[in-house]
């Protein structure tokens, strides 16, 4: 009689997995970002990036031969591992709220794997050779312009641009755009950050923020960035992947989550970090 007072999750997965997937994608903005490579099954786990320099053309005198370039490449090197969340959910609970633990066990699978993968890139900013701002000053809107000329100085191009911050920073530069939240400019960016406390696009660049990127291990400091599509890369074997095991003597089954990915920086000159202090720690 056992059986028909519990059952396994088998059919359930589907579910579970669409939806774990679907938060995932909703709640990462950082995978939408960067540069995504898929290694199928049978791949290995390594991807190697080639990184070719910026090449200079030069005039030639009529007659004369062309010299020759040599062109040598550096290696972005992502290895791929695993990453992953269990949980136990016992016959009792899934039998009180079957109408819920499918959605709930995906929501919480979702967060969780998008929340790591968001860090793991974001973690990334910190490395970028050039950077704009101090950890002894709020973030303004000055210095983000400094950031984005750093980067259209060496040739980046504007498409695939984007700004990453935190909310807390992204707070002071808001209140710098306008001025203390006062708005007397009442132009476009300045009633947009008012009405709605969204940024939008600044320079030209679209304004994103995530409570992803914490601080540098000192309260109020963070690390964000404007970089290019192609200074940072993701790498994933298949995606979300979950799979359930009877505990018998816990009455339950464990319910595992995993995800194959590697990050990576892969060109230093697409990427300016900014670094700020927030006034609200």
């Amino acid at each position: 009689m056992a059986g028909s007072t519990t059952s396994t999750l088998d059919d359930l997965l589907p579910s579970i997995i669409q939806e774990a997937m679907f938060v995932a994608q909703e709640q990462s903005i950082m995978r939408g970002l960067v540069r995504n490579y898929s290694l199928a099954p049978g791949q290995g786990k390594v991807v190697n990036v080639p990184i070719y320099p910026k090449q200079t053309a030069a005039a030639v005198t009529e007659g004369d031969e062309v010299s020759n370039t040599a062109v040598s490449t550096t290696t972005a090197t992502l290895t791929v591992a695993t990453n992953a969340i269990r949980t136990m959910v016992t016959d009792l609970a899934r039998t009180a709220s079957a109408s819920n633990v499918v959605a709930d066990i995906g929501r919480l699978f979702g967060e969780a794997i998008a929340a790591k993968m968001d860090k793991d890139l974001l973690a990334l900013f910190s490395g970028f050779s050039v950077g704009a701002g101090d950890a002894a000053t709020t973030l303004s809107a000055a210095t983000v312009a400094t950031a984005v000329a750093k980067l259209r100085a060496v040739g980046v191009p504007s498409n695939d641009l984007a700004i990453v911050l935190n909310p807390y920073v992204a707070y002071d530069l808001k209140s710098n755009l306008t001025n203390a939240f006062a708005n007397p400019g009442a132009g476009m960016i300045q009633n947009d950050a008012m009405k709605q406390g969204y940024l939008g696009m600044l320079f030209g660049v679209p304004v994103y923020e995530t409570a992803n990127l914490v601080d540098t291990g000192t309260a109020g400091d963070y690390v964000g960035a404007v970089f290019h599509r192609d200074a940072l890369g993701l790498a994933t074997i298949g995606d979300i992947t979950i799979e359930t095991q009877r505990r018998a003597s816990y009455l339950g089954d464990d319910i595992i989550a995993s995800c194959h990915y590697a990050v990576g920086e892969l060109y230093d000159a697409y990427g300016v970090k900014i670094t700020a202090d927030s006034t609200l720690l």
